[in-house]
């Protein structure tokens, strides 16, 4: 590896992209520019609104998805992101396929609009889960 290879950090979000704006604001606070944060939205709303949050660069749509997720060091959305046709249909069933065989570790946090509910988690609001995600799980970035 070389010594300057900066880890790469896809964040995936849809609709509105709140949540990866979220979680992109408090990469770069944390981790500044030691790793290079992909914003990939499911729509090009999404994709805006988490540039706008200082991601290093985007990309919208499916195709983009798939094909930068191969590229990944790590995968970070809403659970949704792993579920065909899920945030109301964005997240084609491709796309779901192609996070869940990345090589790049995923975490996912436990938000999500569909009819499913996840057994065992605390249900701690958006900031207090992006506080976890980095400290508990991007602690060796």
């Amino acid at each position: 590896m070389a010594a300057n290879y900066r880890k790469k950090v896809c964040v995936i979000d849809g609709q509105g992209g709140g949540i990866g704006s979220a979680i992109i604001k408090r990469l770069k606070e944390r981790f500044e520019e030691r790793i290079e944060v992909i914003a990939l939205g499911t729509n090009a709303i999404a994709t805006a609104q988490m540039l706008k949050a200082k991601a290093n660069k985007g990309a919208s749509g499916s195709n983009a998805i798939v094909q930068t997720v191969k590229k990944a060091d790590v995968i970070i959305g809403p659970v949704g992101i792993i579920m065909p046709n899920a945030m109301m249909g964005e997240v084609t069933p491709n796309m779901a396929e192609a996070i869940c065989s990345a090589k790049a570790k995923k975490i996912v946090l436990p938000l999500t609009q569909e009819n499913m509910e996840i057994v065992g988690v605390s249900g701690l609001p958006l900031p207090q889960l992006v506080g976890e995600l980095l400290d508990k799980h991007l602690f060796f970035l």
